[in-house]
């Protein structure tokens, strides 16, 4: 019977890596995923080694943007073994590789969850990375209070759209990283405007703003919108995330 997992076994395997970021919103559905992936391209194309914990046990999305949803995992006597990314080599661990078929759902209470994350944490064979992001899924529960606490964060990227409701919901997010002393690096506006392609006219058809107001309201520095962008929605749909070509992190100081 395998043992437990244990606090000094998940920091030995995250002593090996540099800066590790949550990627958190308080609401499902702004994108924290996508925001995942464009974070990782971005420093991988640094040429920084980078990995992706895919903590969404509940809706995994990272396998499928980036292409990996047959991805298994194996096993080696250092632990895990995280999939590899077809173009960049991102390493990525996901539950989605542990389920039997794309379909399979995970229906599992909250402690089991919890439970599972710090398997991820202090099994997955991560070897030596620059950077580590872990993706959670939305709210302010199990899942995210478990990364928080166990693996430590050294800050957090929080994720957003325009609309008014989804502003005020996040903001739990933003307040919950500051209780357990996670800084919030920066805010990402998803799905802030829509950019004509022939005239290049900016509309921002939910409302413009949103994110500065709660930069502005927390003291964070780093703001940055990414538009709705038929050319990335595509490639995420084709598991092609990799393709894509404009860095909205280009000037993320992290």
């Amino acid at each position: 019977m395998q043992k437990r997992v244990t606090d000094e076994d998940i920091k030995e395997r995250l002593d090996k890596i540099g800066f590790r970021i949550a990627v958190m919103s308080g609401k499902g559905g702004v994108g924290k995923s996508t925001v995942t992936a464009l974070l990782a391209v971005h420093y991988a194309k640094q040429g920084k080694k980078v990995g992706i914990l895919d903590a969404d046990f509940l809706g995994p999305s990272i396998p499928h943007l980036f292409g990996l949803e047959k991805g298994k995992v194996a096993v080696s006597d250092e632990g895990l073994e995280p999939v590899l990314t077809q173009r960049l080599g991102i390493k990525v661990m996901s539950i989605q590789f542990l389920l039997p078929k794309r379909e399979t759902p995970v229906i599992w209470r909250g402690p089991l969850i919890a439970g599972m994350i710090r398997e991820f944490l202090g099994r997955v064979a991560w070897g030596e990375l620059d950077y580590l992001l872990i993706d959670l899924p939305p709210g302010t529960g199990d899942a995210p209070l478990t990364v928080m606490q166990d693996a430590k964060p050294n800050g957090a990227v929080i994720v957003s759209t325009p609309q008014e409701l989804t502003a005020a919901v996040v903001e739990k997010a933003i307040t919950m990283a500051e209780q357990t002393k996670t800084a919030v690096l920066g805010i990402v506006e998803n799905m802030a405007y829509f950019e004509c392609p022939n005239c290049g006219e900016r509309t921002y058809l939910f409302g413009e703003g949103k994110a500065s107001e709660l930069a502005r309201k927390y003291k964070i520095e780093f703001i940055t919108e990414i538009p709705i962008d038929s050319d990335l929605l595509k490639l995420s749909d084709l598991g092609r995330v990799e393709e894509y070509e404009p860095d909205w992190f280009e000037f993320f100081p992290y």
